[in-house]
């Protein structure tokens, strides 16, 4: 894991816009201001806001709310966000960063069929981060599984830690569904370890992105390691909240997942 300076710095804790969803990106920020987070990870989504630079400015300006980190919109429902072209995509999400002042890109590993991106996947990463300080974290998935069969939908594959990535994202609602260690895995990314996405899950086939405490993954536990090493990146409240019956019954969740980062980030 990253270290910081000595004396272990407050490690900030920022809320995913996809945490407010179906809510708007701009809401996310609304809220993130009013209940206390640090600042915002944008998730590029179909939102017309999520994909504008200079929209986005604006909600930061006006809700005095840093925009953190930029998820780059390569889920299966964002393939035609920004084009369809992956590489352009990730081009398009560091200008977005650079301009924004955010210091993290999130990405996830190529798809199978994207034969020719995954290729050069490795490779292509760590060109573009010689050539620009934000860091391009590639986050940890998990095997699709259908009829009692695995199916491999990522090349290279959703464990992290087979390849030489420069730096990395921890999703903790992931491992829960891949069956992993999110300890284990913590300690083995290492150094790459910059950038974690606070969630938990049950250990169901599904991503559930529940609010923290309310699964089985060790969330106190690996917040309270990373906090211990020094560690200078973001943690990232990324939790469902479509089940929420109103905007009163979101917040609590959001301020129940915020009090229970801070309280497990706090170093003697």
């Amino acid at each position: 894991m990253s270290t910081g300076s000595a004396g272990n710095p407050k490690v900030r804790v920022a809320l995913s816009s996809a945490s407010v969803y179906p809510e708007s990106t701009a809401a996310a920020f609304e809220m993130a201001s009013r209940l206390g987070y640090d600042g915002v990870e944008v998730m590029v989504m179909n939102d017309t806001v999520s994909q504008d630079p200079e929209a986005l400015r604006r909600l930061s300006d006006h809700y005095s709310t840093p925009i953190l980190a930029i998820h780059a919109p390569c889920l299966l429902i964002t393939q035609r966000v920004w084009g369809t072209d992956p590489w352009a995509k990730l081009v398009r999400a560091r200008a977005a960063a650079e301009t924004l002042g955010a210091s993290t890109v999130v990405v996830h590993p190529p798809f199978r069929w994207q034969r020719d991106y995954a290729r050069d996947f490795i490779r292509g990463l760590h060109r573009m981060q010689d050539e620009t300080d934000i860091r391009f974290a590639v986050e940890n998935m998990y095997p699709w599984r259908a009829g009692g069969r695995e199916l491999a939908a990522y090349s290279p594959g959703w464990d992290i830690r087979d390849e030489d990535y420069p730096h990395t994202t921890l999703d903790l609602s992931h491992t829960a569904v891949s069956g992993v260690d999110a300890q284990r895995m913590a300690k083995d990314l290492g150094d790459s370890l910059t950038h974690i996405h606070l969630a938990d899950g049950s250990g169901s086939n599904r991503d559930e992105h529940l609010i923290p405490g309310r699964g089985n993954q060790p969330c106190g536990d690996l917040l309270e390691d990373v906090a211990g090493s020094g560690f200078d990146g973001v943690v990232v409240v990324e939790v469902s909240t479509r089940k929420a019956a109103n905007r009163t019954e979101r917040e609590r969740d959001l301020v129940e997942a915020l009090a229970f980062a801070r309280l497990h980030l706090e170093v003697p």
